[in-house]
């Protein structure tokens, strides 16, 4: 069937109909221009895949003084295939060439590879002719038929040059994870302009549960006409622009400052604005009688299963109780403060400052009055430190220093969509997916020998409870729970989740190590007896002296000149119970603490730490 015209019949108009209705959000949140709609719609339905009687992609050989030496992926493309460099266009081959008022000028390009990046290595091992395929489109010399690793590597790291992504809107955090995809040979010829001739994006069938990417022109062409689409669609800000263009195109950052700034009012207004959260009225300072008891409401199973304290009373009437240990985000302290001043909650307004990690970042500055502290690996925030972090990175480089990175989403926990890396593009890439922090990655740890596995990373995890504001008050649980990779630490095959992660509780047919702390301890020492654990865990929590005890945060440790230095890596589950509501610069005195666990009777061992 040709692209002339299309012709519907009443059953097909109402399913077109009713392909809008389901389709409309996407559709326009695409830019795909409305006059295209059913003609896309008769396509997908159809199996259309058209573009091949409109486009041709044509092979041309650079002359030395449009290649750029030394750099870029020309300069990998030399590598792979010394004498020259062949490039490849899309140029459009049809005499009549292709006119953007023509309601079928639409066209599907099929995906040759969609993944998630933890399967990636494996799919290219395993899935027959995956890996010539990618090899011979990325232009990576591959001979036989068997997977090697030297290509299976090569593949993975210029992937970054031709990966585009999506991701659900819908489903658990699991399946919202973003997919990666890398179009057929059509669409990966599709080169850059600043000044496209077309657009391109994908698009999500429903009814057929099937991913696409839709390509229309912007303009009219002729024959002969390159087909180009812009790689950074959308951003106007020109720095940004050259930085994420930067897999494609090389940039000297010298002119940038590798330092980082506070983020301006806004940047937290916005934060506010976007939660919905409305702040609390200043309340008057209150005192639970001793011999009151306390009504507590939860929906949380771990809660009403485990508290039996007898100062607490479980109540299912969320309007009579003392305690509310909520599940969902608290958003009207208002209301709460105004209309009930006095009833205590697990959550504290504006509490993703410190609980979201692009947030907890800029406040760890803050506090420090400019640097990072030296518990904070450097960090910088993808989506408005990216010139930063590149030219940090170019000048680690020139440095001869680690270049080893791990991207984290601003608020995903349990390891998801987190990438560890030493390729400036893939991290560059990851600011098109969810919102990320990058931050440096502990490249020598502190390793802990499995006799059955070897030397593996492993963390540990305090808990806390904050007593009170001003002055600060902490206290620690002095029992830690510990945390093991299940394979030896190498700095290799960073997608090797059980190589370079600790958390195996949620992952099936995963192994979990499990060590109390009180047998890890001599275990420790024995494995480092110039490093007593007493004086580890002290030294490493305390901005005063060790005798004020334990900062309870997730801890790994690493190599240092001086000794066994500790670096967060990241904070998990912090306790937290705020009596009552009150503004966040007044002080609140709490009067008693709640931790529930599956294996606990609601009780604390507790080391006051005053800081």
């Amino acid at each position: 069937m040709t692209t002339n015209s299309v012709t519907l019949n009443g059953a097909e108009d109402e399913e077109f109909r009713a392909f809008v209705e389901v389709h409309a959000g996407a559709l326009q949140s695409s830019g795909i221009p409305q006059t295209y709609w059913r003609s896309l719609h008769h396509k997908i339905t159809n199996e259309i895949y058209d573009a091949g009687e409109v486009f041709g992609i044509m092979q041309f050989q650079q002359e030395d003084d449009e290649e750029e030496e030394g750099s870029g992926e020309n300069a990998e493309k030399k590598k792979d295939n010394p004498g020259g460099v062949i490039s490849c266009k899309v140029v459009v081959t049809r005499e009549s060439g292709l006119q953007a008022s023509d309601p079928t000028s639409v066209f599907l390009v099929d995906h040759a590879w969609t993944y998630r990046v933890d399967h990636a290595r494996q799919q290219l091992e395993e899935i027959p002719g995956l890996l010539p395929r990618m090899a011979s489109l990325m232009g990576v010399d591959f001979h036989g038929e068997a997977p090697d690793p030297d290509t299976v590597e090569l593949v993975m790291e210029r992937m970054w040059k031709y990966n585009q992504t999506y991701h659900l809107s819908q489903g658990s955090a699991e399946e919202k994870v973003p997919v990666w995809y890398i179009m057929d040979e059509f669409g990966s010829q599709v080169q850059h302009s600043d000044q496209p001739s077309c657009s391109m994006a994908p698009f999500f069938y429903i009814q057929g549960q099937l991913p696409y990417t839709v390509l229309w022109p912007l303009q009219d062409l002729q024959e002969g006409d390159e087909v180009t689409r812009d790689y950074t669609y959308g951003e106007t800000n020109p720095l940004v622009r050259q930085c994420r263009l930067l897999p494609w195109i090389p940039v000297d950052l010298e002119g940038v400052s590798s330092s980082t700034t506070e983020p301006p009012d806004s940047y937290y207004e916005t934060i506010v604005r976007e939660n919905k959260e409305q702040l609390p009225v200043e309340v008057q300072a209150f005192t639970v009688p001793n011999d009151k008891i306390l009504k507590v409401y939860s929906e949380m199973s771990q809660v009403t299963n485990n508290l039996t304290h007898p100062r607490f009373q479980l109540t299912e009437e969320e309007e009579e109780a003392d305690i509310i240990w909520g599940y969902n985000h608290i958003k009207d302290y208002t209301k709460l403060s105004e209309e009930r001043p006095h009833v205590m909650l697990n959550q504290f307004p504006c509490e993703s400052i410190v609980t979201v990690k692009d947030c907890l970042a800029a406040v760890a500055r803050r506090v420090k009055g400019g640097p990072a502290p030296d518990w904070l690996p450097e960090t910088f925030n993808l989506q408005t430190e990216l010139p930063q972090f590149i030219r940090n990175y170019q000048l680690r480089q020139q440095r001869g220093e680690d270049n080893h990175w791990i991207c984290k989403p601003w608020n995903l926990a349990r390891s998801l969509d987190t990438h560890i890396t030493n390729n400036l593009d893939y991290i560059i890439r990851q600011r098109e997916s969810t919102p990320k922090v990058v931050c440096k990655y502990l490249e020598d740890p502190v390793l802990f020998n499995r006799e059955e596995v070897g030397m593996v990373k492993f963390d540990i995890r305090y808990m806390l409870m904050l007593r009170s504001v001003q002055p600060l008050r902490l206290y620690a649980y002095n029992v830690f729970w510990l945390r093991f990779a299940n394979r030896p630490f190498s700095l290799d095959h960073f997608d090797d989740y059980q190589k370079h992660f600790t958390v195996m509780n949620y992952a099936e047919g995963v192994e979990l190590k499990q060590v109390h702390y009180d047998e890890f301890i001599p275990m420790f020492e024995k494995q480092y007896p110039q490093y007593p654990w007493k004086e580890v865990e002290l030294s490493r929590s305390s901005s005063k002296q060790p005798r004020l005890g334990r900062l309870p945060t997730v801890l790994a440790a690493t190599h240092h000149p001086g000794g066994v230095q500790g670096k967060m890596v990241s904070v998990h589950s912090i306790l937290k119970c705020t009596l009552p509501v009150k503004s966040l610069d007044s002080p609140s005195h709490l009067k008693f603490f709640l931790y529930f666990h599956d294996y606990l009777h609601c009780r604390f061992s507790l080391q006051a730490s005053e800081l």
